[in-house]
């Protein structure tokens, strides 16, 4: 039987590339991930859906409450879809700071990644895990780029997924993320005191992987790198509500 698990928080601005080297770093060592932006895209995609004003913020936070959201090892599932794509295209993008911004919100969605990492060894990314949402973490890491970097790294991915968009318009929206999340009273974004500061301009991803895979072996204690890893299983991972 594992007791507590090892959590490593990896917290960014938009387009550092957190969601996937994150994921990357959870499958090398043989950690859950947690994507926690997807799961603030779902409720974002599902007020949307059902043309909310999101400006009612208790009308949010019961949809919020409401929503089953699960994580399969390549894709994110709401309500039973596959959103996978849905939740990355840059309507849901432009409207995701009003859910972000709600408390009541923010408030469910850490009490679920709480419960979700609960015994688990993890690897957790977004904007607060670090700060917030797991402030004892054994490792954090803060990952960043310059906003013109991170800009065509965001442009590449969208084309990717057929989004036609220009390199000025997404630098636009992603400075103007950058000052809503750095702004917001609750879980705004910034680096935790005690957390390894990584810029990845002109590494490649693979570099990226091999410097949070160093990293995170150096927090590990010999007791944790005598267990044996049990072997991950392609199974869905509710977020319980």
């Amino acid at each position: 039987m594992r007791g507590k698990g090892l959590i490593v928080t990896i917290d960014g601005p938009a387009g550092s590339g957190k969601s996937s080297v994150a994921k990357r770093l959870a499958s090398e060592i043989g950690f859950s991930f947690l994507d926690t932006g997807a799961m603030y895209r779902c409720v974002t995609l599902a007020c949307l859906r059902k043309e909310m004003d999101l400006g009612q913020l208790q009308q949010v936070a019961n949809i919020a409450s409401q929503v089953q959201i699960e994580f399969f090892a390549d894709k994110v599932v709401l309500d039973g879809e596959d959103v996978s794509e849905a939740i990355r295209t840059p309507t849901v993008t432009k409207s995701i700071w009003a859910i972000a911004d709600n408390t009541a919100v923010r408030e469910s969605m850490v009490a679920a990644q709480r419960r979700w990492t609960a015994g688990r060894d993890a690897v957790t990314e977004g904007r607060d895990q670090g700060t917030i949402a797991f402030p004892d973490a054994e490792c954090k890491i803060f990952l960043t780029a310059t906003p013109e970097e991170r800009a065509r790294r965001r442009v590449s991915q969208l084309l990717e997924l057929g989004v036609d968009i220009s390199y000025e318009e997404v630098l636009e929206m992603q400075n103007q993320r950058d000052r809503q999340d750095t702004q917001r009273e609750s879980g705004g974004l910034k680096p935790a005191t005690d957390s390894i500061m990584v810029w990845t301009d002109g590494m490649t991803g693979d570099e990226v992987l091999q410097r949070l895979v160093t990293i995170v072996g150096s927090k590990r204690t010999p007791e944790m790198n005598s267990m044996t890893e049990q072997p991950l299983q392609h199974k869905p991972h509710l977020m319980p509500r």
